[in-house]
């Protein structure tokens, strides 16, 4: 079992930067493929970032603005995001999926990411 926690969310205002961190416990973190969603009122869940062993994948909304790494050191994946709008606001998740699987085991709480304009 797989136990994250994500830190990190707060208030901004439009144009400024906040980073998430998410923390897992195991002991195979670097072979998981981890993920940040969000998922905003009356919305639907959205995938935002991914980074694998391959590389990293962002939605359209979010390049060059979110930058999304790992240390598997620390077990801890992060979320750089800067220049961000009000549209950004929304709970974001951190999940990981392990290898062979085709979906997201494993999920955090969620932290509350406000962006003012």
């Amino acid at each position: 079992q797989v136990q994250l926690v994500e830190s990190g969310g707060g208030l901004v205002q439009a144009g400024g930067s906040l980073r998430l961190s998410c923390a897992a416990s195991g002991r195979t973190f670097s072979s998981y493929t981890m993920g940040w969603f969000r998922q905003a009122p009356g919305k639907e869940r959205e995938r935002v970032a991914v980074i694998t062993w391959i590389g990293t994948y962002y939605t359209d909304s979010v390049k060059g603005r979110f930058s999304i790494s790992r240390d598997n050191a620390k077990n801890t994946v992060y979320l750089q995001m800067n220049s961000l709008k009000p549209e950004d606001t929304a709970v974001y998740y951190c999940a990981a999926k392990r290898v062979g699987s085709d979906k997201y085991d494993y999920w955090g709480q969620g932290t509350q990411v406000t962006v003012s304009s």
